[in-house]
């Protein structure tokens, strides 16, 4: 006891099942835990048993050594959860002493386990109608966290945030069974910001007559994006890379420079997207503005296998097209005409994984069009290159790769709230539901119901949510027929639709007018969305001429993956992706894709091939690239072979053309053929 008696310096005092517990503290921590009865004497309560509980064992000891204890004690405080009787006869005891106590609220939890616990207005947590500290708050806390799944440490401070804060450890716990506390859920909010640019007025821009008529017939002033790329140079021909957010006015952008130049036939407007989904939005949309004015076609990527020609006319004003089904245009040799606009729209695909170098070398054989057709075309004055994106990392060093003048505007048209809340997949369709329901059953201050767009991983969780959501609400993906995408986006437009549930289709630009957006998953397929890709997708939350505030959730499962080669959890990327920084837009080269691209460019410039390698956005290793194409006889000198001709039409990869060409030597049936390629391409 000596050692101990030295080492008191508060000791605590809490009735417990007739008798009292002693705890006895140094430095925050326990140094003697016991129990104390009290006796009456003549001359007031007075100690009357005392032990020492050690290895869960009790070591009585003389009740004078409670005394020694209480008398060396820097402190002492009773509990005030102790009964007003009780603590009487404990201040009784200790005034016989000569001693004093202070009555100090106190976690219950802890005195009964024998610690000290003291708690204030500012650090006492609600649960189960008592109030607790901090320690057994997140104690408990834990304790639910095990049943839910392995949450990694960015969740847990999340959480742990979120309770003392709210100092309601209940309603932390309802967040984690689906709960939808607003004031819990929010992560932060993303501001309206309002970039000052002077708007540029629509009567003062110098655009052929018929163009003039309509642009000043929708709208009095450009918006301010608009407003900046005219005013570098946009009417003059110069090549721009626009960075702006989405619903900020980029494809009008586009349109100024290519209708413009089609108009003053100086060349047709090429404007291309990375899917069908969106070339066929693009194409309607512009019959519907200029089908009275220009021939408008489209060129999608189905029509490199079924090249019937039904819906594509080279001779067209107006072209929208896919990426791919450009590039089989020119892999194949039609002859485009004189281009004099090229619009790239979504253009940070550059850094995806096969598509990215399939668009790096597309810009490069453009520009090798271009230039060809100008040295044999008298009159033609080339191409001017538009490229658009919502989010860039690095908008600088693109811009000096694609020899073009950035034009970058950061205004955010309303502020958009992001929220988390957890939940298993078993509950996330029914808070979805919840969330729509929620949404569309208000209406903005500009009189528009709130509708959603929830992104989810896979078509089949596509129609799996849409059945769930007791509103009307569909599907909407890349395997829809054409008409049915249409009257969704008809439908949803007419508000008659509080939801749409899609894949990432829509995160590419569809434009969906969604008040809020709801992440059921943040995977697409089975890899983990970038911060670019996360940011161009909540960005579809909230629509200045719509909406007051976008709104965005993300539903995360703890310890959840998609496939197993995921090496992170949900949990994780949730947190990752709401702190991450913008990732760099850059295309990166295997030998598998320094192959592909440098085929593609021997079939479409012969020798010139280098040139275009050399000027694409990522290092070609070209040499390697023409050794691997001669040996696998691609190419025969710088001209390709019917064999190299055939894989660069259908846009094969070495390993996919090696596998047709075993299959077609063994005499494989072609049906039988096609499905191993399919089961190879979800293999990989």
């Amino acid at each position: 006891m000596s050692t101990q008696l030295a080492e008191v310096e508060t000791l605590f005092l809490h009735e417990a099942r007739g008798d009292y517990t002693v705890v006895a503290n140094r430095d925050g921590s326990r140094v003697l835990r016991g129990r104390l009865e009290l006796k009456e004497t003549s001359a007031g309560p007075r100690p009357g048993k005392f032990r020492v509980i050690r290895d869960s064992e009790d070591h009585p000891r003389s009740p004078d050594e409670f005394v020694d204890l209480a008398r060396a004690a820097s402190r002492i405080r009773i509990s005030e959860q102790t009964s007003p009787t009780s603590r009487e006869r404990l201040r009784e005891m200790l005034d016989g002493y000569q001693l004093e106590a202070m009555a100090v609220r106190t976690c219950r939890r802890c005195a009964n386990d024998g610690r000290y616990g003291p708690i204030t207005a500012e650090t006492a947590i609600e649960h189960n109608g008592e109030h607790v500290c901090r320690d057994c708050a997140r104690r408990e806390l834990e304790r639910e966290l095990s049943y839910k799944g392995e949450f990694t440490g960015a969740a847990e401070e999340r959480l742990e945030e979120l309770l003392y804060d709210s100092k309601d450890l209940d309603r932390i716990i309802n967040l984690l069974s689906g709960g939808l506390d607003p004031d819990l859920t929010k992560y932060d909010e993303v501001s309206a910001t309002v970039d000052d640019v002077s708007p540029v007025r629509t009567d003062e821009l110098d655009l052929h007559p018929d163009l003039a008529d309509h642009v000043r017939g929708r709208f009095e002033e450009l918006l301010p994006v608009q407003s900046l790329s005219v005013r570098n140079g946009l009417l003059e021909g110069d090549d721009q890379l626009v960075v702006s957010a989405t619903a900020t006015g980029k494809t009008l952008v586009g349109e100024l420079a290519g209708i413009d130049r089609a108009l003053k036939r100086d060349g047709k407007l090429l404007f291309l997207v990375p899917l069908v989904a969106l070339a066929n939005q693009k194409h309607e949309d512009f019959e519907d503005r200029y089908g009275d004015l220009l021939d408008v076609s489209i060129r999608v990527g189905s029509s490199r296998i079924a090249d019937d020609g039904n819906r594509f006319d080279p001779n067209a004003d107006v072209i929208v097209g896919t990426y791919e089904g450009i590039d089989h245009a020119l892999r194949t040799g039609k002859d485009l005409g004189d281009v004099g606009t090229v619009v790239i729209d979504e253009v940070h695909t550059l850094k995806e994984g096969e598509r990215g170098h399939r668009l790096d070398g597309l810009i490069s054989r453009l520009k090798y069009y271009s230039e060809e057709r100008m040295t044999t075309h008298d009159g033609y004055g080339g191409t001017q290159f538009v490229y658009l994106s919502a989010t860039v990392g690095n908008p600088e060093w693109l811009a000096g790769k694609l020899r073009a003048t950035l034009i970058e505007f950061e205004e955010r048209p309303v502020p958009i709230e992001r929220h988390v809340t957890f939940a298993d997949g078993r509950e996330k369709a029914d808070i979805a539901d919840k969330l729509v329901k929620r949404e569309f059953d208000t209406k903005s201050s500009k009189g528009y119901r709130g509708q959603t767009i929830i992104f989810t991983n896979s078509r089949r969780r596509c129609h799996e949510i849409s059945r769930k959501l007791r509103y009307d609400s569909a599907p909407y993906h890349a395997g829809l027929d054409y008409g049915r995408r249409k009257k969704v986006e008809r439908m949803f437009g007419d508000q008659e639709l509080s939801a749409v549930v899609t894949t990432a289709a829509l995160a590419a630009g569809v434009d969906f007018p969604a008040s809020q957006v709801i992440f059921d998953t943040l995977a697409m397929g089975i890899e983990w969305l970038s911060v670019q890709e996360f940011s161009q997708m909540l960005g579809r939350a909230g629509r200045p001429d719509y909406h007051d505030r976008g709104r965005v959730y993300l539903l995360v499962e703890p310890d959840a993956v998609y496939h197993n080669s995921m090496d992170r959890t949900e949990d994780e990327v949730a947190f990752t992706l709401l702190k991450g920084e913008m990732e760099d837009v850059a295309t990166h080269y295997d030998e598998t894709a320094a192959v592909e691209e440098t085929l593609a460019n021997v079939v479409v410039a012969g020798k010139k091939a280098k040139r275009l390698n050399d000027r694409m956005i990522g290092d070609v290793p070209t040499k390697h690239a023409v050794g691997k194409l001669l040996e696998w006889k691609f190419i025969d000198g710088f001209s390709p072979t019917p064999l190299g001709r055939a894989i660069c039409r259908h846009f094969l990869a070495p390993d996919e053309a090696f596998r047709i060409l075993d299959a077609v030597r063994k005499g494989t049936d072609p049906y039988d053929l096609v499905a191993d390629l399919e089961l190879y391409d979800d293999e990989q």
